[in-house]
């Protein structure tokens, strides 16, 4: 299982363009084999960096380590335009992108940006008939019922980037595993993904001769000593997320209450003894966000990249 950061999520408040091109250097150094860039919202107290662009200036000055977006909201972007930023950032990075899109949460589309959150499937599926075929390349003639597009991106010298879809329920389960090479997930313990993320991904895999996907996993991670005051704080800033439907059945799944529960906390064997978990359930990468003082975060950092990597 390979162990990822997830960068610029801005725990310890807003961060500058430079300041997270400069956490994603420093991740790359520490040995971590990917930086995730979250596509925030726009809400008060987060910088909302375009995931995209973050990870094109990243790459451009930091060598080797690999580059995600956890995730593009579909709704915020037409298929062919997020298709030639990817492909562009693609370029700039030396094709290291991997291309991380989901449809969000109903409260999110609904009150931020006044979309309806209809049959969100049926319209990642179309969405993805137009995304896929533009970053291979290929003309786009396309008229649906949720989109309309016409056109084909040429980039030289560019491979179109591994896509994944932030899928939890059945039906997005099956889309990502038809369509795309695998899930990013969040707020998901070992037991959702070993009984009710990796099996419906793999099946849905192999069903149309797909290898076997990749099953992405996001993570609160804190190696300390003091893991009921962590677990309180992760409670008080995160526990919201826990009103999210598609988060709420997650946790239910897991047989958890709250997102605090779902988060590594604990000492490096503990920790340790997590990560096993995950990987026996089907998980092939953790990308994790650090949480806790920053003696904790370094230390986290150390253990973490401490582990075998796999390719």
């Amino acid at each position: 299982m390979r162990i990822s950061l997830n960068a610029a999520v801005g725990i310890n408040g807003p961060q500058t363009v430079n300041q997270v091109i400069e956490e994603i250097a420093d991740a790359g150094q520490a040995g971590y084999a990917a930086a995730w860039v979250p596509q925030m919202p726009p809400w008060p107290g987060i910088a909302p960096w375009d995931a995209l662009t973050i990870a094109a200036l990243a790459g451009a000055a930091v060598p080797q380590i690999g580059l995600g977006t956890s995730v593009v909201v579909a709704q915020t972007r037409h298929p062919l335009t997020l298709a030639g930023q990817a492909l562009t950032a693609q370029s700039a990075t030396g094709n290291r992108v991997t291309l991380g899109v989901g449809v969000s949460q109903a409260p999110v589309i609904e009150s931020v940006y006044g979309y309806p959150f209809e049959r969100p499937a049926r319209y990642l599926r179309e969405y993805l008939e137009v995304l896929l075929p533009a970053l291979a390349g290929e003309s786009v003639e396309h008229a649906g019922e949720a989109l309309t597009a016409n056109g084909q991106l040429t980039f030289p010298g560019v491979q179109a980037p591994s896509v994944v879809l932030a899928a939890l329920g059945p039906q997005m389960l099956r889309l990502a595993g038809e369509l795309t090479d695998g899930t990013v997930t969040a707020w998901t313990g070992p037991r959702t993904i070993g009984e009710h993320i990796t099996p419906r991904l793999t099946a849905a895999a192999a069903a149309v001769g797909r290898p076997q996907p990749r099953v992405i996993v996001g993570a609160l991670v804190c190696v300390t000593d003091d893991g009921d005051t962590t677990r309180a704080a992760i409670a008080e800033l995160f526990g919201g997320a826990g009103s999210m439907p598609s988060y709420r059945s997650m946790l239910d799944i897991e047989g958890v209450a709250s997102t605090a529960d779902v988060a590594l906390v604990g000492t490096e064997e503990q920790i340790a003894a997590d990560l096993r978990r995950y990987a026996d359930a089907g998980a092939t990468e953790l990308v994790a966000a650090l949480v806790g003082s920053p003696g904790e975060q370094a230390r986290t950092t150390a253990f973490l990249t401490s582990l075998p990597q796999a390719a």
